[in-house]
């Protein structure tokens, strides 16, 4: 049986990677329960938390949190849009957010390999560098993670 039969994915290993190479997430509809949840524990600024407390701010309207935004492309990757070998396992990047996630958004994530570099040191593994593009349902990008990832390197068969 092939892996969409079983519902299986294939991993990927840092050699099957190439620069160019794209992936895309699953999505995920945020709404303001959320929103104000993940506030209230992580990130309690009033333009998170009310509406109206956030009508004289820089948002003018209730807006997620960018580290809201940021577990939410995690979660999408996780289940399906980087199915790398060993997980997502992140040794530094950079992150900006454009524009804000709101109540009613679906994001999905756009992901493309930018760079792929076997270790010098450990054969065993690499970094590959990945862009990711959180998108809501409009095609507006909310955020853009560029992240350095290890990956471990095909065994050597035989």
């Amino acid at each position: 049986m092939n892996p969409a039969e079983t519902g299986e994915r294939k991993e990927l290993f840092l050699d099957d990677l190439q620069v160019g190479q794209r992936f895309v997430s699953g999505t995920h509809a945020v709404d303001a329960e959320q929103i104000i949840a993940f506030a209230r524990q992580f990130d309690p600024q009033g333009f998170h938390l009310d509406d109206a407390a956030a009508k004289d701010t820089l948002f003018e309207s209730l807006a997620a949190s960018g580290w809201h935004t940021a577990a939410i492309t995690m979660k999408l990757n996780v289940q399906g849009g980087l199915p790398f070998r060993g997980g997502i396992i992140g040794a530094g990047g950079e992150i900006r957010w454009p524009r804000p996630t709101r109540p009613g958004d679906v994001l999905h994530v756009e992901s493309e390999v930018v760079e792929v570099t076997p270790s010098r040191t450990n054969p065993a593994r690499g970094i590959a560098t990945v862009r990711s593009e959180t998108r809501n349902q409009r095609g507006d990008v909310v955020q853009v993670l560029t992240a350095k990832l290890v990956l471990p390197r095909r065994p050597a068969s035989g």
